[in-house]
C-alpha cells in the first residue's frame, strides 16, 4: 500500500476511497457550488473535488471514467484518461462529458471518476535510421485479428 498525502481544500470536500478491498481505482467525489449541476448533451462541465494530493515521484494519478456513471448517465471524462504528474500540486478537478442523447445531473457526494496510481518509465528518445522487424511489422488498426 502506498500513502498519498492529501490536502482538503474545502471543507466539504470528500477524501477519495475504495469500493471494495480489491478495487483498483479510488473514487473520486464532486464539490459543486450548488446541490447538484446539469450537464446538456454534448456539453462538458468541469467538476470541482476540493482536493489536492502529492503523487510519489514516479507515479502518476490516471483519472478513469466509473463504469456505472458512464453507462447509466452517459457522463464520463472528457479527456478520456486524466494524467496527472507527481509534481502537481492543485486541485483535482474532472472534465465531464456528457455522451447522452440527454441532459444529465451530477450531485455535490456523487462519485464521478475514479484514479489509479501507477508507475511509469520516463524514456529517452533517439533517433535511428532503421527499427527491428517484427512478424506485425507496419499493421495497425485490426491487423492483428484473424477474422
Amino acid at each position: 500500500m502506498c500513502k498519498i498525502p492529501f490536502k482538503k481544500l474545502s471543507e466539504n470536500a470528500i477524501v477519495p476511497s475504495y469500493g471494495t478491498d480489491f478495487s483498483a481505482g479510488a473514487d473520486i467525489y464532486a464539490l459543486l457550488p450548488q446541490e447538484s449541476v446539469e450537464i446538456a448533451p454534448g456539453e462538458t462541465f468541469l467538476v470541482h473535488t476540493g482536493i489536492a494530493m502529492e503523487i510519489p515521484q514516479g507515479y502518476g494519478g490516471f483519472v478513469f471514467a466509473r463504469s456505472g456513471l458512464a453507462t447509466k448517465k452517459g457522463l464520463a471524462p472528457a479527456n478520456k484518461v486524466g494524467v496527472i504528474d507527481s509534481d502537481y500540486r492543485g486541485e483535482l478537478m474532472v472534465p465531464l462529458f456528457n455522451q447522452s442523447g440527454k441532459t444529465q445531473s451530477i450531485s455535490t457526494g456523487e462519485r464521478i471518476a475514479q484514479i489509479v496510481f501507477m508507475p511509469y518509465l520516463k524514456a529517452e528518445f533517439t533517433e535511428t535510421d532503421s527499427l527491428n522487424s517484427t512478424d506485425r511489422d507496419k499493421g495497425g488498426f485490426g491487423s492483428t485479428g484473424t477474422k
